[in-house]
């Protein structure tokens, strides 16, 4: 197994994920959406099974985060980051639920963007950061916020990123290092441009490199950046339509690759370069999910428009693999699934298996290599909808649905095993962050830090 480490690695700074040559790596960092290497998995340390927040059953503690924001808290030892969009109203409007509107909210008012630093023992904030305040350049949806990017840390500086309100890298201390103005970046439904759902691909660190996908209406692109100046080191031209999907760096094979998602345009680059490696067409016309790589193989879900797909596509490929109409598989696709893809989770790859949730709670388990369909199974009832993605510690698997319940289950069991059903007291739209066992919730109206097992 392969290790990756999201930037520079001081000694004894950050513990990883896992079991490598049977040593256990425990993490401690939580440096991105979805945790390290984007993989949603954190071990070494036990994860509470049970809780109740509103009995303050295995509770930690409890911070007041103004505003609304869908972005992830991510943690570098002892401090947890989080970034929020605070309106000059008393509460913004947030509508849950699965439905099919596609009408943005008008007249969302002033703004102000910022990025909080909290105490990890503690949950008292550090310092906070007013990173840009105004009117929303776009809107956003009914169900989203102006806050949707997770921020990325690689225990030095801290990047967030706000769409058309630009990117902000900070150093620990809160200093403003740089910033960058990427100009509109209006992530619209491209079929009716008037529908603004509000930019959600989060930035990732790597080897002191930030990189951004900008899948727009207009002049979509990849980018990479240098942490420490904020310049461009590349920045490639990407032919698609917009996307909601954060991109993903793979170690595996010959070349460290940059996997995304996309609609016309799924494909690897090379980190190093920006240029493309593969391509693949045939995805949903709404991407969301981020990218999952493991077992030499790049898995892609999507959902929305005529296929829905699942794909598992070698990541040593090259060239355009693009499965030929009426196939399912080929050598360098060795599996998929149309109709069965996720509209808003990213999934999870856990071991051998390839946890597929979508917005309705209905699992689907498959053999990550052979795409065998182990079980598929809704996760219980009077859960409504799910769009925060899975994180999983321990051979438990957790799953936040929008009113604010967390349903785990147990790993690798051959059929659905629900182990607990645990209430955070506020829905929940986004995705928890794992460090050293102890678990942190974003809830519509604070950050919530759950006690290790």
């Amino acid at each position: 197994m392969k290790i990756f480490f999201p930037g520079p690695v001081p000694a004894l700074c950050l513990f990883l994920t896992s079991l490598a040559g049977g040593k256990e790596i425990k993490t401690v960092n939580w440096p991105q959406f979805r945790g390290p290497s984007a993989s949603g998995i954190a071990e070494g340390f036990e994860t509470p099974l049970t809780w109740n927040v509103p009995e303050s059953e295995n509770l930690k503690w409890k911070t007041p985060i103004p505003g609304l924001g869908h972005s992830c808290p991510v943690v570098w030892k002892d401090r947890v980051f989080l970034t929020t969009a605070i309106s000059d109203k008393e509460r913004d409007s947030l509508k849950i639920g699965i439905y099919h509107e596609i009408a943005p909210v008008e007249k969302d008012g002033p703004h102000a963007w910022v990025l909080y630093c909290i105490d990890k023992a503690t949950g008292k904030i550090i310092w906070e950061r007013v990173c840009h305040k105004g009117v929303p350049k776009d809107k956003r949806h009914t169900k989203s916020s102006h806050a949707n990017c997770t921020p990325a840390t690689n225990g030095k500086r801290i990047v967030s990123f706000f769409g058309s309100e630009g990117l902000y890298c900070h150093d620990f201390n809160g200093t403003l290092l740089w910033k960058r103005d990427f100009g509109i970046l209006d992530a619209a439904f491209f079929r009716v441009p008037r529908a603004q759902w509000g930019f959600a691909s989060s930035p990732v660190i790597h080897d002191g490199v930030v990189l951004v996908q900008c899948d727009v209406l207009k002049n979509s692109f990849l980018a990479a950046l240098d942490l420490e100046t904020g310049k461009t080191l590349w920045k490639t031209t990407r032919n698609d339509l917009p996307a909601w999907s954060s991109p993903a760096v793979s170690l595996e094979g010959d070349a460290t690759q940059v996997v995304v998602n996309g609609y016309r345009h799924i494909g690897g680059y090379d980190f190093r370069t920006g240029k493309e490696l593969w391509r693949f067409r045939g995805g949903g016309d709404i991407p969301v999910p981020t990218p999952v790589t493991g077992h030499g193989l790049a898995f892609i879900t999507n959902a929305h428009g005529r296929l829905a797909p699942i794909y598992a596509i070698r990541l040593d490929s090259r060239g355009d693999v693009s499965l030929p109409p009426g196939k399912s598989s080929s050598k360098q696709v060795p599996w998929s699934v149309n109709r069965g893809g996720a509209y808003m989770q990213t999934p999870l790859l856990y071991g051998d298996y390839f946890y597929n949730c979508r917005d309705n709670g209905v699992l689907a388990c498959f053999e990550a290599k052979t795409g065998k369909l182990v079980f598929q199974a809704r996760l219980g009832p009077g859960l409504g909808g799910f769009c925060g993605s899975p994180v999983a510690s321990g051979g438990k698997i957790f799953y936040v649905s929008e009113i604010g319940d967390v349903v785990v289950i147990k790993a690798g069991a051959p059929e659905l095993k629900v182990l607990a059903r645990n209430p955070l007291g506020e829905t929940c739209l986004s995705t928890p962050a794992i460090s050293e066992g102890e678990m942190f919730f974003r809830t519509r109206s604070h950050l919530v830090a759950l006690s290790g097992g």
